[in-house]
């Protein structure tokens, strides 16, 4: 018998998964061996844009001021001025949570040294210290950019997850996207796919499909 395809198995992790009453993503876990994710050179952390998009727009946030602010407003889910910064640091549950709920950030070049100082502590655990951009840049094609996008993170352990779409979108979509993602990961790793123990593609509430 040949063997599976990328798409026939995406198709089965798709049509194995029971209907729920929302929308649920479709995600790779990934494996990894022989790397050694205790030294921090070795582990993945990048952004990858994915070519048939996330199925559902990322959100983002903007720090900043005066027209960047302006700008940010049309096309962003949250603008933050500078001087909101200080109630976020007062109410750390809750800017904590507007942080997990947010996926990506974007912050006026001269705020980042205030973000980093008051912030820091909440973002950079979580990846997502801001991307800055100077005061007279247009934030919208950033942002359109963004929405697109899913952050990869290994930390320093061996299995790490990633979303590659929504139930909604076609097969042949969701894998392109799932090649994409591992061509970009395996471009991280000494050995490419050597260093790939196993990958499996799931909803969010279904059972696993090994992918390798």
């Amino acid at each position: 018998m040949a063997e599976e395809t990328n798409i026939e198995k995406i198709k089965k992790a798709l049509e194995s998964a029971p209907k729920r009453g929302f929308l649920e993503s479709v995600e790779i876990a990934i494996n990894l061996k022989d790397v050694d994710l205790k030294q921090p050179k070795n582990r993945i952390q990048e952004q990858i844009i994915l070519p048939k998009g996330r199925g559902k727009p990322m959100k983002v946030v903007v720090f900043g001021s005066g027209e960047f602010a302006l700008k940010a407003k049309e096309v962003a889910d949250l603008v933050i001025q500078p001087e909101e910064i200080d109630d976020l640091v007062k109410n750390k549950r809750s800017t904590k949570r507007m942080v997990n709920e947010h996926d990506f950030f974007i912050a006026e070049t001269p705020l980042m040294p205030v973000i980093g100082k008051r912030m820091g502590i909440i973002l950079g655990p979580r990846g997502k210290m801001p991307q800055p951009l100077p005061p007279q840049a247009d934030p919208a094609p950033i942002i359109a950019s963004l929405r697109n996008k899913i952050r990869i993170r290994s930390k320093d352990r061996r299995t790490f997850h990633a979303a590659i779409g929504t139930i909604e979108m076609s097969v042949a979509d969701l894998t392109a996207n799932y090649e994409e993602v591992i061509k970009r990961v395996q471009a991280h790793l000494d050995r490419g796919l050597m260093n790939i123990d196993s990958v499996y593609v799931k909803t969010t509430m279904g059972p696993s499909t090994r992918m390798m």
